[in-house]
């Protein structure tokens, strides 16, 4: 009988390609003779990321939703033609299961395979579903979620759901700080404070943390400061760093994100939902700046998750910039001094998340 033919359906930022990534990873090991690949967006960070890999992937012409009306007409043609190219691609192989994993470009191949009878298993780990997963979740025979309060937002489609947590990729599982320390050219003698805004970035963080860099000099004996800008911003944050005494590495873009966060002693970053159950499996003190713009704030929720174990707090990335730059040295001095601390978060980060949610996923998935 010939193996299972294993579709992921999602893409446009990390957020989305990461847990796909660490559940396709999984799938790889426990049953070789799968075959899989992914649907994502043409944006960048999908080809970035998945060149990487030994998956092969097809960049649908997906558009986000829009109500207006020249953006609506693109929308629906988009929409159509991503159908039918995953319809085409669905039907003709063996035994072929999708599992989507939220997106702009998640919905039409998840369409393509409720209209073709074809298995359909949705991953949500954001604490609150978007519009197109709470619709995929009408056609979905499972769906996991990462934390226990998104089940009542799937309504009557909650039988369906499964805590399983957020599958992480396998480099989680043993990862080698001193590998990241290596590549960056680290000093080993000296504790690190990572700063990320996810795989885009964040502009305001960024800001922020150069308007910092006059008093984070004055721990430049014992610490040093790795910079994740975000590729848009990167010369912008190299030309604010030119004035720091405290040692410091500016990249764009870090891969090899299990090994930095677990070489890292703090990191103030975005919450998005992978971002925090990476930090909570790094076990690394985090001081979360939701993404202040998204209608439901869902940011700020899981962000909480961290918060509530006592390995997180929370800065606000809204008002005014000056505000913000006091609010976050408030938070951060406190934790740069003090080492007790700091292991006190990160031993509390072992409350939070699941440690098997990639297994847990692959096989409901080989399984059916």
């Amino acid at each position: 009988m010939a193996g299972k033919s294993i579709f992921f359906a999602g893409g446009g930022t990390g957020g989305h390609i990461y847990p796909a990534l660490a559940v396709a990873e999984k799938i790889a090991e426990l049953d070789p003779t799968a075959k899989i690949h992914f649907f994502v967006s043409s944006r960048d960070i999908d080809k970035h990321i998945l060149s990487k890999t030994a998956f092969e992937y097809t960049a649908l012409p997906a558009i986000g939703f829009s109500i207006r009306p020249d953006r609506l007409i693109r929308f629906y043609s988009s929409f159509v033609s991503s159908c039918k190219i995953a319809a085409d691609a669905l039907t003709k192989c063996d035994n072929p299961i999708v599992v989507g994993v939220g997106g702009f470009v998640a919905a039409p191949v998840c369409r393509a395979a409720y209209k073709s009878k074809i298995p359909l298993f949705l991953l949500n780990v954001d604490i609150i579903p978007g519009k197109a997963n709470k619709l995929i979740g009408r056609w979905a025979q499972r769906i996991f979620v990462q934390f226990e309060e998104t089940t009542e937002y799937f309504g009557k489609q909650k039988t369906k759901v499964t805590v399983a947590g957020c599958p992480l990729r396998s480099s989680f599982e043993k990862p080698n700080p001193q590998k990241a320390k290596e590549d960056l050219r680290l000093d080993y003698a000296k504790k690190i404070l990572l700063i990320t805004g996810a795989s885009t970035g964040s502009q305001n963080i960024n800001r922020t943390i150069c308007s910092l860099l006059g008093k984070l000099s004055d721990y430049a004996n014992d610490w040093q400061i790795v910079h994740l800008t975000g590729r848009a911003n990167f010369d912008q944050v190299k030309d604010g760093y030119a004035i720091a005494t405290v040692r410091n590495k500016v990249v764009d873009y870090y891969d090899d994100m299990a090994n930095l966060l677990a070489a890292a002693d703090i990191v103030i970053g975005r919450s998005g939902a992978v971002s925090v159950a990476e930090y909570a499996a790094a076990g690394v003190p985090s001081i979360c700046m939701p993404y202040p713009y998204h209608k439901d704030m869902h940011q700020y929720l899981n962000a909480g998750k961290l918060v509530d174990a006592g390995a997180a707090v929370i800065v606000d990335d809204i008002g005014d910039e000056k505000d913000r730059q006091e609010w976050l040295w408030e938070e951060l001095e406190p934790l740069l001094k003090d080492e007790k601390k700091r292991l006190q978060m990160k031993n509390t980060c072992k409350l939070v998340g699941h440690r098997n949610s990639a297994k847990t996923i692959a096989e409901a998935v080989l399984g059916w």
